[in-house]
């Protein structure tokens, strides 16, 4: 009994320290709950910033040793010196406990929400009661201050460089490629890279650290992009801008036939002058300087191709290089040329409607074309007239003729072989007179149905056949959906419109990007850019798709082909100059526009198939200002 009186007095005495701290708490100061709230933070925020895991970051440390060990081992002794103690360092920094806002999140979540329930459930008498509302209010105070201060930061990615690890078997490399910070293959000081060996990592090794990649060489990340063990879209959010381009330039040079293409491309605030003036532009003043992309791998007719697109619009780029990488995961895309030859339409006036019927009567005999052929070609050692159709219209006669010019784009050639045409026809009709050397019935730079039907220049026909899983995996959209869209959008809606020439999406926009990166008159999209976009189920359930060209206007020599940048794009498709056979690069940059319109036709309609149009342009049109 005594022993029982005992523990009863001894639980009383507990009992009433208790009563008497809470009273104290109570009876406290708000300023001193304050205080000890914000004591508490601090100590929180430097536990979480401070305290890693040794576990995980003794293992990490170890990978990143590794790893580097092995990528640096051609090193000079110093460099490799200095670059291990970057990275020591850097493995040294605790990684904070970033699971423990999230961990906490769901606690503090829970009970916020329990504390309103136990509020509602007898909100009455705990309102009438002033130390009980108090408690309520000082706890919901410490959730909210908790919400503010710490629940955002879990939200935080802090994997902004990712790894493509489900690659194609076809993309796989079996040797990895060798990065050489001078492009120029004649240049006798060449730096030793420490990759000259490859890669040297594992093939499903994340770069995950940025920090990491920051201490690294330029060669060195380059290689990781070639290996693909980093995404080179992704450089920009791990290194600063111009160190990205520089790296993103040693990648590509490393996968592009034509070693040093990219050496004249200059990605630094640079022009000569002396080579534009009396050739491209007058009263110059500057340049203004657009930015440079380059989309691909890209097979057609069974060659792997890079294209340069020079543009200023965001998504652009990125979604032809998707319509790519969907076209080349199948069998690639063939094209074809069917016909090859520039325009031009002299307007000529004769006396009355009659002698203009003659003079068209004229011209239609083939013995009398034969003279017209060589007066033109008297002109031009490559130039070769292929027709002349004249077109009455009261006492007006529009000769067209038709000119092949070779790898040149051909305007001036036609036109001085035309002046020559011209005199030969007054020999014959003394009363012929010259009102323009261009009628517009070319027709240059201005939509046309005769261009839409004859043709100008090159026109091309390209196709390919994208199996369904693809159209589902990178398209992410389905064959229905995507053939329809086509039919409603780029046919009916167009036929509606009353288009010509305009059966497509947004042709003109890949037409125009290679246009201004390669040199070409950038005008003459206006008829370039005559496309009919056609989809249709294959028998196996796979999507086929064409798009035909019939007036794609281009050259691979004179105008501003002769431009150092501009020449540099040549140089990365491999058509840079005059081919070995007369025409076969101007056609062959053909066939790359047409094929380039082709992928960025697929990856639009499958954006507007599946809505995502707008938030892919969301995500990569919209920047944020500076601060």
């Amino acid at each position: 009994m005594s022993s029982f009186v005992v523990e009863s007095d001894a639980a009383n005495t507990i009992g009433m320290h208790i009563d008497a701290l809470v009273d104290k708490i109570l009876n406290m100061p708000t300023i001193y709950g304050y205080g000890a709230f914000f004591t508490c933070s601090l100590v929180f925020a430097f536990v979480l910033l401070n305290c890693s895991d040794k576990r995980n970051t003794v293992a990490a440390k170890a990978s990143s040793n590794e790893s580097v060990t092995k990528m640096r081992s051609s090193n000079p002794p110093l460099q490799q010196k200095q670059r291990t103690e970057r990275n020591n360092s850097s493995g040294n920094e605790p990684e904070p406990r970033w699971y423990i806002l999230q961990r906490l999140n769901y606690i503090f979540v829970i009970g916020f929400v329990i504390s309103i329930m136990l509020f509602a459930n007898n909100a009455t008498s705990y309102i009438n009661e002033p130390s009980t509302l108090l408690m309520f209010l000082i706890g919901w105070g410490t959730f909210l201050s908790y919400f503010f201060g710490f629940f955002g930061i879990s939200f935080v990615d802090t994997d902004d460089i990712v790894v493509q690890q489900d690659l194609h078997a076809s993309a796989v490399m079996s040797s990895p490629k060798r990065i050489n910070k001078n492009p120029n293959p004649s240049s006798s000081a060449r730096r030793n890279s420490a990759l000259n060996k490859g890669c040297g990592l594992p093939e499903k090794n994340v770069v995950s650290q940025s920090q990491e990649v920051k201490a690294l060489e330029d060669e060195e990340i380059a290689e990781l992009v070639v290996c693909n063990r980093l995404k080179d879209h992704l450089l920009e959010k791990v290194l600063n801008p111009e160190r990205a381009v520089r790296v993103r330039r040693l990648a590509f040079e490393s996968k592009l036939k034509c070693k040093g293409a990219l050496a004249d491309l200059p990605f630094e605030h640079s022009l000569d002058y002396s080579k534009v003036f009396g050739a491209n532009c007058e009263i110059v003043v500057g340049y203004v300087p657009l930015p440079v992309g380059i989309v691909g791998p890209l097979t057609l007719n069974d060659e792997e191709v890079y294209i340069p697109m020079a543009t200023t619009e965001g998504c652009l780029v990125a979604s032809t290089n998707r319509g790519c990488k969907a076209i080349s995961a199948g069998a690639g895309a063939r094209s074809a040329l069917l016909q090859d030859g520039i325009t031009r339409a002299p307007c000529l006036r004769m006396r009355s409607a009659m002698d203009a019927a003659q003079l068209k009567v004229w011209c239609d005999q083939e013995d009398n074309f034969r003279l017209l052929k060589n007066a033109f070609e008297s002109t031009t050692s490559f130039g070769k007239l292929l027709s002349a159709n004249p077109t009455v219209a009261g006492r007006n006669v529009y000769l067209r003729l038709k000119c092949f010019s070779g790898d040149a784009m051909g305007m001036n050639m036609v036109s001085k072989g035309s002046l020559a045409v011209v005199e030969l026809l007054r020999e014959q009709f003394p009363t012929l007179t010259l009102v323009a050397l261009s009628g517009n019935m070319c027709t240059d730079k201005k939509a046309a149905a005769t261009n839409w039907i004859e043709g100008r220049g090159k026109s091309i026909v390209v196709e390919a056949i994208i199996h369904r899983d693809t159209v589902q995996s990178i398209l992410k959209t389905d064959v229905s959906t995507i053939v329809s869209t086509n039919i409603q959008k780029n046919l009916v809606g167009s036929a509606m419109a009353g288009v010509i020439g305009g059966f497509n999406a947004h042709a003109s926009n890949m037409v125009t990007a290679i246009f201004l990166a390669t040199g070409q008159d950038p005008a003459q999209n206006v008829e370039s850019s005559n496309c009919i976009t056609l989809m249709e189920h294959t028998a196996e359930g796979d999507l086929w798709i064409s798009c035909t060209m019939p007036s794609i206007e281009v050259g691979t020599v004179g105008g501003g082909t002769t431009l150092p940048a501009q020449s540099s794009c040549l140089k990365v498709l491999g058509v840079h100059g005059g081919g070995q056979t007369p025409g076969a690069n101007a056609a062959q940059l053909a066939h790359v526009v047409a094929a380039t319109t082709m992928a960025g036709e697929l990856s639009l309609i499958a954006a507007l198939a599946s809505n995502t149009l707008v938030q892919a342009h969301m995500k990569h049109n919209r920047k944020s200002p500076p601060k």
